[in-house]
């Protein structure tokens, strides 16, 4: 008797759930504790899932995100992994690199020096 071994199609890897890279969270958190120093921000929270990491900064603890920054990998290719969101969840900028979608708020954080 002879038998056929068909192999078992192998599943992608795919991670459990979406990190921050080190260079980027640490890119994250420097924005964060100058918006600290500045007095815009004081709590912040972060959500890993298997779609998306979120990282949502607050003025107050009880108040809405004053700023939400997503990282989906799916979107890499299309129009970019990272999404910046308003206080009123409107997209503020989307992009393929973190400098520049963080530019948004580091500008942000320059007109408050100079006032």
């Amino acid at each position: 008797m002879s038998g056929t071994v068909t192999p078992f199609p192998l599943a992608v890897a795919r991670p459990a759930q979406v990190p921050f890279e080190r260079e980027e969270l640490h890119r994250i958190l420097d924005l964060y504790g100058r918006m600290v120093a500045a007095g815009e921000w004081r709590d912040y929270a972060l959500q890993f899932g298997k779609d998306a990491a979120v990282f949502c900064a607050y003025r107050r603890a009880a108040d809405y995100p004053s700023a939400r920054l997503e990282k989906r990998p799916a979107l890499r290719n299309k129009q970019g992994m990272w999404v910046l969101y308003g206080e009123a969840g409107q997209i503020l900028k989307r992009g393929h690199e973190l400098p520049g979608v963080l530019a948004v708020l580091e500008r942000r954080l320059l007109k408050l020096v100079e006032s």
